[in-house]
């Protein structure tokens, strides 16, 4: 018998290889804790992202540009206390600095970390005009 093509090694039909193949990039993805993600961008911007993500320190500038839109409640302990009703664990900077103005009575300075005190002088100037109104 003289069929054409390429030798059949998998004995499993082609539709069966894909779903398998398709399962294990996926569990792929999740032990190497990758996860994708949808954006609907401008064409310009999204062309932008493009180029830029074949850079190969990509991924570590992104997220030190991400740290000028948000802020990760657990590394800041009286920001942590502040938002204690939360559920999210990031917050919008604008949000942050907020929660600071509105309840800076309950901060307690002395006990400040470097770290968050560094993070209200970037919200001040980003977000307050160099001033927070407490």
């Amino acid at each position: 018998m003289n069929t054409r093509g390429r030798p059949r090694t998998n004995t499993l039909p082609r539709r069966e290889q894909l779903r398998l193949a398709k399962r294990a990039q996926r569990e792929r993805q999740r032990r190497s804790d990758l996860v994708e993600v949808q954006l609907r961008l401008p064409k310009n911007v999204a062309e932008k992202l493009g180029v830029a993500r074949r850079a190969p320190d990509f991924v570590e500038r992104f997220d030190a540009a991400l740290e000028g839109f948000v802020v990760l409640l657990a590394d800041y302990p009286q920001l942590r206390d502040l938002a204690w009703n939360r559920v999210d664990e990031f917050i919008p900077v604008e949000e942050a600095f907020q929660l600071y103005e509105r309840n800076w009575r309950f901060i307690d300075v002395a006990r400040l970390e470097e770290r968050e005190r560094l993070l209200i002088e970037r919200l001040k100037a980003s977000c307050g005009n160099g001033e927070i109104n407490a």
